[in-house]
C-alpha cells in the first residue's frame, strides 16, 4: 500500500536552454506540489568588458562595447556614445540624432524578427525548433528571413557592417549614408511595413496561457517619441528619475548560481524591463499604425499577460519600420558626419532601449578622455528575478502537468523574455529527476 504521507519530489533540469542566445539552465524542484526552489541559472564564465574598457580612450568605447552582442551591437554602441557625451558635454541634434534612431530601428527590426519567429514561435505552434517550424510553414518562414534582413540592411548601411558596426562615433557617424542608398532602402522597407502588419495579426491568433501578474514595469520615457536612445527611467508604480540617478535607484547582487548579477529597484524588489515594459509605460508615444495594429490584434493598452511580449514585439516591429521610413523621408545630410569633441575629465551615464530592454552605461573619464571605470548593466541581467519569479508562479499554476510539457511551458516563460545571454544559441539538453 502506498504511504499517503511519503514527500514526493520533483526536480525540472535543462542543462542547456535552447533558442535562447547564450548558455544557460533551468531547475526546479517541486515538493509536495509547491515550489521549493527555482534557479535561472548563467553559467557563461565572466565577459569582463568593463576591465577592458580601462585605460582606453573615450573613442574606443562604441567598438569594443559593440562586441559585447551580435544582436543587439547597436543598443551597446548607443548607450556608450551617449554616456560619453554626457561626460563630455556633447550634445548631439537634428540629422545626426535622426540617424541615429533610424539606426536603432534596424537593430529593432532584425531582432524582433529573429524573436518572433525563429526563437519563439515554435514554443506556441509545438515545434522543437524553427527547422521543423518550416517545413510545416516556409513561406512564413521565407518572409521572417526576408524582414530580418530588411533590419540588418539598415544596421549595414549606417553602421558600415551588420554584425559589430564600426560607424557610430561620440558625436556622431564616420560616414554619413548617400541619399540614393536611403531611398533605396525605403522601398524594401514599405514591403517590411506590411509584414510587419501581418505578424501582429499572426501573432495575435496564436493560444496564449492564461496568466498575469502585476509587476512593476520599468523603460525610458519621452513625452514626444518612443523611447530609443533618450528619455527618463520610470517605472509603473511612480518612479520617475534622470538617467545619472539609475544608481540611486537600483542595485546589483551576486547571487551564487549564476555569473550575471542580479538587479533590484531598491525597496520595491525584482522589476520588468523590454518590449512589454516599453509598450506599457508608453502606449501613446507610438504611431497610429501600430496603435491600430495593436487595437485591431486584441491587445490592451496595458497588458500584464508576459507570453503576449510576443504581439508587442510584432506591433514595435511596425512602428520601427513605419518611424524608419518617415525618418528617411525627412532627412536632409547634415554638414558633417559628427559635432567636436574634446576630451575632459567627467562621468558621463546613458541608457538606451535595447531589443530586450533598458541598457544602462556609465564611465569615469580622466581629463585626457581615458576611462578610468566602467559599468554596463544589460537588460538581461536585470529580468532575472522576475523570470524566476514567473516561473516560480507558472509551476505553482502547473504542477499537475507531465514533467515533459512542463519542462517545455518552462523554457517558454524564459523565452517569454528572449533573454540575451551572450551572443550564441545552444540545443538543448535535458535532464529530469524524480525522488
Amino acid at each position: 500500500m502506498k504511504d499517503k504521507t511519503a514527500t514526493v519530489t520533483r526536480v525540472i533540469k535543462v542543462d542547456q536552454l535552447a533558442r535562447v542566445e547564450g548558455e544557460g539552465a533551468l531547475y526546479v524542484r517541486i515538493r509536495n506540489d509547491v515550489v521549493s526552489d527555482v534557479k535561472f541559472r548563467i553559467f557563461e564564465p565572466p565577459r569582463l568588458f568593463e576591465a577592458f574598457l580601462r585605460g582606453r580612450a573615450y573613442s574606443e568605447a562604441p567598438d569594443i562595447t559593440a562586441r559585447i552582442c551580435g544582436i543587439c551591437p547597436v543598443a551597446y554602441q548607443m548607450s556608450a556614445v551617449h554616456a560619453m557625451e554626457h561626460a563630455l558635454g556633447v550634445s548631439v541634434t537634428g540629422a545626426l540624432r535622426d540617424l541615429r534612431r533610424l539606426l536603432y530601428c534596424g537593430e529593432w527590426i532584425e531582432s524582433h524578427a529573429l524573436h518572433i519567429y525563429m526563437l519563439h514561435a515554435p514554443d506556441f505552434l509545438g515545434y522543437p525548433d524553427v527547422i521543423q517550424m518550416a517545413k510545416d510553414h516556409p513561406e512564413t518562414v521565407k518572409q521572417a528571413l526576408q524582414l530580418k534582413k530588411i533590419g540588418n540592411e539598415i544596421v549595414r548601411l549606417l553602421g558600415g557592417r551588420e554584425i559589430h558596426p564600426i560607424n557610430v562615433r561620440v558625436g556622431g557617424f564616420y560616414h554619413l549614408p548617400a541619399l540614393a542608398d536611403l531611398h533605396r532602402l525605403r522601398e524594401q522597407l514599405q514591403w517590411a511595413l506590411d509584414v510587419a502588419l501581418e505578424t501582429v495579426r499572426w501573432t495575435a491568433a496564436l493560444p496564449f496561457p492564461d496568466m498575469e501578474y502585476d509587476y512593476e514595469f520599468v523603460a525610458l520615457h519621452h513625452p514626444d517619441e518612443y523611447p530609443l536612445n533618450e528619455g527618463r527611467l520610470v517605472s509603473s508604480r511612480g518612479l520617475n528619475i534622470a538617467i545619472d540617478e539609475y544608481e540611486k535607484h537600483f542595485a546589483e547582487e551576486h547571487i551564487a548560481h549564476s555569473t550575471a548579477l542580479h538587479s533590484d529597484l531598491k525597496g520595491h524588489g525584482a522589476y520588468f524591463v523590454g518590449p512589454l515594459a516599453r509598450y506599457n509605460l508608453n502606449f501613446e508615444q507610438l504611431s497610429l499604425t501600430a496603435k491600430d495594429a495593436a487595437h485591431a490584434a486584441g491587445l490592451p493598452t496595458f497588458c500584464l499577460n508576459p507570453f503576449k511580449s510576443i504581439i508587442v514585439r510584432a506591433v514595435e516591429t511596425v512602428y520601427a519600420c513605419e518611424h524608419a521610413i518617415e525618418i528617411i523621408n525627412a532627412y536632409e545630410p547634415p554638414p558633417r558626419p559628427a559635432v567636436d569633441v574634446q576630451p575632459r575629465a567627467g562621468i558621463g551615464y546613458g541608457a538606451s532601449e535595447a531589443p530586450r530592454g533598458t541598457l544602462y552605461h556609465r564611465y569615469r573619464l580622466d581629463d585626457r578622455g581615458m576611462i578610468l571605470d566602467a559599468k554596463i548593466v544589460p537588460p538581461t541581467s536585470q529580468n532575472q528575478k522576475i523570470i524566476e519569479d514567473d516561473l516560480r508562479r507558472f509551476v505553482s499554476a502547473n504542477h499537475h502537468l507531465a514533467d515533459a510539457e512542463l519542462t517545455t511551458r518552462c523554457e517558454q516563460v524564459i523565452r517569454n523574455y528572449d533573454p540575451c545571454i551572450s551572443c550564441s544559441t545552444h540545443f538543448l539538453r535535458l535532464h529530469i529527476e524524480r525522488e
